[in-house]
């Protein structure tokens, strides 16, 4: 009886096996006669909801103008199934966890060349959006104030052109913009300074003029602006940046004049930096306060007086760079900074029995006329009489020096009014040469 059951059983199993194996036979055969008698149909996919649906529209229309992409970024873009480009990330959407949408896109570093069209903006769920070094160029599209969520922009070390691209400011949740190594041109718009961002970097473009007067209340930590030519001072506005600034780098920007207090009031500093500029007069003393200050760089400019002793005691400093301006003395222990395994670099300076620094002829032109920044004023706005004396401008009002601008060439702001005896003169060895963009942050250890 044992025996008659498990025959049955068996038998049962394979039967079961011979139906499963004409079932698998025939599905194939149907698929294979599919395929011979009508057009590939991709089967696999789920319908798309509408928002995916219209990035789908956007990124083919990118994949349209994109004329060179030798790493194969967009080789998959085909078909219907957005979340799975290389590139393009997908999540549920903020207003309906249900409804996935692409949200962001990265494509950093991916050597592409070509543009933004028009259509990206029908990607409006993006919060997201780096392409940084790539060939992208032209300009951006106004189509940009579609995307409401974006929350960060990164196209930097790119060819885009143009004036600054003003669209990026109508982007209302917009923290971290990053302009970097483009060719934009141009001044900088004051509203730029009324947006709550995170972090602003515009380095390594051709912004041009000033740095606007009036800075609003802004929420920036990062503020990156070198390598423009921005010109003139600035601002004591930038003190509106106080409850959050922790970087300020503003190499070879052209600025001029002197390094306002308000510097000093920046209580949560971490990075300063100022070098390869022509910023004339005392280090404020007010720095003294920035008790987070890690590293100061003051390098390449026409700065002369002394170097305060508070600047040095700073608790959290840890490189400090003065080198190629006119420091005549060194408080304490700003004569020994090693003691303190403080990383500086004091070359180039007008210090007595100091190593490597500039001759008695250059340190006399800037030191017997030593800068008044007490009292900051504009030419712009005064009646002054200007004059050039051989290779330098002086300027006048009512008997006294105001200023002396540099070599050829002016400066946008007056270091002030009560200059003693005259006008600051400057050696054509003493102007600073320019600098390049990579230049490090950190001083070079001191020989």
């Amino acid at each position: 009886m044992a025996s008659t059951s498990a025959s049955c059983s068996f038998t049962i199993r394979v039967v079961f096996l011979i139906f499963v194996h004409l079932s698998c036979l025939a599905k194939n055969l149907n698929a294979k006669h599919s395929h011979n008698h009508s057009k590939p149909q991709h089967t696999e996919n789920p319908p798309l909801n509408p928002r995916l649906r219209m990035a789908f529209l956007g990124l083919q229309a990118w994949k349209q103008v994109i004329y060179s992409d030798p790493n194969n970024f967009t080789a998959n873009w085909v078909g219907p199934s957005v979340c799975n480009y290389t590139g393009v990330y997908c999540a549920p959407s903020v207003d309906d966890p249900k409804v996935r949408v692409v949200a962001g896109i990265d494509l950093n570093f991916g050597d592409i060349a070509g543009f933004l069209p028009d259509e990206i903006g029908l990607l409006s769920d993006l919060a997201l959006l780096h392409i940084s070094n790539n060939r992208f160029c032209g300009i951006l599209p106004m189509s940009l104030t579609n995307l409401t969520l974006l929350y960060e922009l990164d196209i930097s070390s790119n060819r885009f052109v143009g004036p600054f691209p003003l669209v990026v400011l109508s982007l209302p949740m917009l923290a971290y913009l990053d302009l970097r190594y483009n060719e934009f041109e141009g001044p900088l718009p004051p509203q730029l300074f009324n947006k709550t961002f995170d972090a602003v970097f515009l380095n390594n473009n051709r912004f041009s003029s000033s740095i606007p007067p009036n800075l609003g209340k802004n929420s920036a930590s990062v503020l990156v602006f070198a390598n423009n030519k921005f010109g003139g001072c600035l601002p004591e506005s930038i003190v509106n940046f106080a409850d959050t600034l922790e970087e300020l780098v503003l190499i070879n920007t052209s600025l001029s004049g002197c390094l306002p207090q308000q510097v000093g009031f920046l209580y949560k500093l971490r990075v300063l930096d100022v070098s390869f500029n022509s910023i004339v007069g005392p280090i404020p003393y007010s720095l003294a306060g920035l008790s987070h200050l890690e590293q100061l760089n003051l390098g390449h400019n026409m700065m002369s007086g002394t170097v305060p002793m508070g600047v040095c005691e700073l608790p959290n400093l840890a490189n400090f760079t003065f080198s190629y301006n006119f420091f005549c003395e060194e408080e304490g222990i700003c004569q020994n900074l090693t003691s303190k395994r403080i990383v500086f670099d004091d070359r180039r300076n007008c210090l007595p029995e100091k190593p490597l620094q500039r001759s008695q002829k250059e340190c006399s032109a800037i030191l017997e006329h030593p800068v008044d920044c007490s009292e900051p004023v504009s030419y712009t706005h005064l009646d002054v009489y200007k004059r050039q004396v051989g290779n330098m401008w002086w300027y006048e009002r009512g008997g006294s020096y105001i200023i002396t601008l540099l070599w050829g060439y002016e400066r946008g702001c007056v270091v002030g009014s009560n200059v003693s005896a005259g006008s600051v003169a400057v050696p054509p060895a003493a102007v600073p040469s320019a600098m390049p963009v990579s230049a490090p942050l950190l001083a070079p250890s001191h020989p």
